[in-house]
């Protein structure tokens, strides 16, 4: 158990937009939110999911939309408490903790704001160890739970509680009415004892966001000259490529943005191209026509300079960015895993092959 406060948010953004893998919301967005739920409403309790009692009741939070959307249609603040009291009441048990639903820039923080707001504390895992566009796309799912019973709100007060046959009817419903809501809701799903948590989420990931964004701070307030190795190796990245964007392909379609983004080489990368495909998050880099890593491995684009993360909504023409990859949550190299949120599932057409061996054929 520890106390999280405005320091320790700013890093959890960085390290968590990271994570994101270009979804996940906007870092900038994600951090005044939970920054100014923080100064109003005092710091927030982390907890380490084995100091949770098996009996608790743990609710994910969350926003669920496309990243361009929540850039311009913002929260309104009452979400949260419409959201634990609908919860509540359904169930008729009090809330324990919240807890994250994935990584990225604002779904990495709007539980904190949730939880300084609501006074109760947050659990240190979530269901991704990244961040995945769809909501059956988590670690529960694997594990045979539901995301149903799921309370979800929009900024207007507009409210509902679904009940779904499967975790895919789940998304296709709540993106149906997301649609209708203007294309950003906030969301409770995936409801849980203790004990699930425990044996189905992704353990630490809120410690391991701020440490990579305690790292990233460090490197680029050092001034030194070989701080590109020291970002792959305090990261554990694969450098992909390096270059300037010169074309970015965005739309909106289904609450999700979907694209490209095309890269012209620059230094060692001088006369040589790569794209990279999307949709919220990024799914596969391409370099000189050579798939180099696909979904479930995270695909990260970065500043070049700063090694600040640049989400898929922030891709501008004229930026010079660093392509990385990282190695995804075991689980999700799994047959269940590939299965779920593999790259054939996403109409990448190649088998999974782990990004540690690719960057090595």
């Amino acid at each position: 158990m520890r106390k999280i406060g405005k320091k320790e948010i700013n890093d959890i953004a960085t390290g968590a937009a990271l994570l994101g893998a270009g979804g996940g919301g906007d870092p900038y967005i994600g951090r005044l939110i939970a920054l100014n739920a923080v100064e109003e409403c005092g710091e927030v309790t982390l907890l380490s999911p084995d100091e949770v009692p098996d009996d608790a009741f743990i609710v994910p939070i969350a926003m669920m939309g496309a990243p361009t959307v929540l850039c311009e249609k913002a929260i309104n603040g009452g979400e949260y408490r419409v959201l634990a009291q609908m919860v509540e009441s359904y169930f008729g048990r009090k809330i324990y903790a919240f807890m994250p639903i994935e990584a990225g820039g604002v779904n990495s923080m709007l539980p904190f704001a949730a939880a300084a707001r609501l006074g109760l504390p947050l659990v240190d895992c979530d269901g991704m160890g990244r961040a995945f566009p769809e909501l059956q796309m988590v670690t529960f799912t694997l594990g045979g739970m539901n995301a149903t019973p799921m309370a979800l709100t929009d900024e207007k007060g507009n409210s509902c509680i679904f009940n779904t046959i499967t975790n895919k009817w789940t998304e296709e419903l709540a993106r149906s009415v997301t649609m209708s809501c203007g294309g950003s809701v906030s969301v409770c799903l995936y409801t849980m004892s203790g004990a699930e948590m425990k044996k189905y989420a992704v353990r630490d990931i809120i410690t391991r966001s701020e440490r990579l964004g305690s790292a990233m701070r460090v490197i680029k307030e050092s001034g030194q000259d070989d701080t590109e190795a020291r970002f792959l190796e305090i990261t554990e990245g694969f450098k992909l490529f390096k270059g300037k964007i010169v074309d970015v392909k965005r739309e909106v379609r289904g609450a999700f943005n979907f694209g490209r983004v095309v890269l012209e080489g620059i230094g060692e990368y001088k006369n040589h191209s790569s794209y990279v495909e999307f949709q919220n998050e990024n799914l596969a880099a391409v370099v000189d026509g050579r798939i180099v890593a696909t979904v479930p491995d995270l695909i990260c684009l970065v500043d070049s300079n700063t090694y600040t993360p640049v989400p898929t909504d922030a891709l501008k023409y004229g930026k010079r960015v660093l392509v990385i990859g990282l190695r995804c949550f075991e689980q999700w190299r799994s047959e269940g895993g590939l299965a779920l949120v593999g790259p054939r599932y996403f109409g990448i057409e190649t088998d999974y092959i782990p990004i540690e061996e690719r960057v090595n054929a």
